[in-house]
């Protein structure tokens, strides 16, 4: 394991680099605006290479060269589903506006959901389904990962550019990291190596602690990652590809087509990579060298995904037609196995390993759904 993390800037690159800090208007999945963006700054120094639209640090070393985008699809966006005429089974918290990012923590006992107005993680105990409290953000938030059961999570906030890591289950927000420009997800790999997928600066970076490693320049729009021993799973949702890296060597292992759009990517205990296609209505399996094993058709964009390790249950939430559907994932083919109506726009989910109990985020209703699938 590396060296753990400091409070504050621990890191000179990171001093310089704060200052370069540039803040762009951010997409949905991978395109629609944030409800607040933080104020733009002049920067002091060149902040991008030939390789990349992003940011770099100063001094970080780099590798891999953005391909050519002008033939390149925009990227895939979740589905617009209305709201659903029957009540969906569960109960619901109403937890603040655009919920959008949910993790959960079975040691802990707690939920975090990123809301917005105000920009806040809000935290809710697993078993009760109450709040136990707000930490502010500085600025959106959309997607959520634990670093590892029992925190901290991992808070890839767009609109400040930065990474924060805040604490279980108390809430404690660490000292914000600059990563790159719109941090979109951020995973943590179990030697303790952070990679942060910078969407809209076609760049991933890597941490060790505190400290910016290297930076990948390999991407144009990077989204979804997750992590299965010493390799990182990184989906581009303009390449529509799966990267690959090493995590250990800090390499670039190599990539495969992933279907017409994915959006986002977990990891199995099989040791596979699980992808929603969001534009292609398929989830899609691949093992790490990396290769597709397998495909299975679900309407709806599939968009949301989790996976409980305790029951080898794969969730994939359908954005436009507001159900959630639970895969056996005994085999590489995902096998259905359950199916539940959810709240409008289910576009984050995640489930308690202990229980198996569903946590789905309603973006336009603003509300937390809880299901006990039995």
């Amino acid at each position: 394991m590396y060296a753990g993390r400091r409070s504050g800037y621990p890191f000179t690159v990171n001093k310089l680099w704060a200052v370069l800090a540039l803040t762009c208007l951010v997409a949905a999945c991978e395109s629609r605006p944030p409800d607040q963006a933080a104020p733009s700054t002049t920067p002091s120094a060149p902040t991008s290479t030939p390789t990349t639209t992003g940011l770099i640090p100063p001094g970080a070393p780099t590798e891999g060269t953005r391909p050519p985008t002008d033939s390149l699809p925009p990227a895939a966006e979740p589905q617009n589903a209305p709201a659903p005429q029957q009540p969906p089974p569960g109960h619901q918290i109403r937890v603040g506006s655009a919920p959008e990012g949910v993790v959960v923590d079975a040691v802990t006992r707690t939920v975090a959901v990123a809301a917005r107005r105000p920009n806040e993680l809000v935290l809710i105990n697993v078993d009760t389904g109450e709040i136990t409290g707000r930490t502010p953000l500085p600025g959106v938030a959309r997607h959520l990962q634990l670093a590892k059961p029992g925190g901290p999570v991992l808070v890839p906030v767009e609109s400040a550019n930065a990474l924060v890591r805040v604490d279980l289950p108390d809430g404690r927000a660490e000292a914000q990291i600059i990563t790159g420009t719109v941090p979109h997800d951020a995973s943590e790999a179990p030697d303790g190596t952070v990679f942060v997928a910078n969407e809209l600066g076609g760049t991933v970076t890597a941490l060790r602690g505190d400290d910016i490693v290297k930076v990948f320049t390999d991407s144009v729009q990077p989204a979804g990652l997750a992590p299965v021993g010493d390799r990182m799973g990184l989906l581009d949702v303009r390449k529509n590809d799966l990267t690959i890296y090493d995590t250990a060597n800090l390499t670039i292992v190599g990539s495969t087509p992933a279907g017409e759009g994915p959006t986002h990517l977990v990891a199995d205990k099989h040791g596979r990579m699980i992808a929603a296609d969001t534009r292609g209505n398929a989830v899609r399996v691949f093992d790490t060298s990396p290769r597709q094993l397998a495909e299975i058709a679900q309407p709806g964009g599939p968009y949301g995904i989790t996976y409980d390790s305790t029951r080898d249950v794969l969730w994939v939430a359908s954005s436009g037609t507001n159900e959630v559907v639970g895969y056996d994932m005994a085999n590489p083919m995902p096998r259905e196995v359950k199916r539940f109506a959810t709240v409008q726009n289910p576009y984050t989910l995640g489930v308690d390993s202990k229980t198996g109990r569903l946590f789905v985020a309603g973006a336009t209703a603003g509300v937390v759904q809880i299901i006990d699938p039995g």
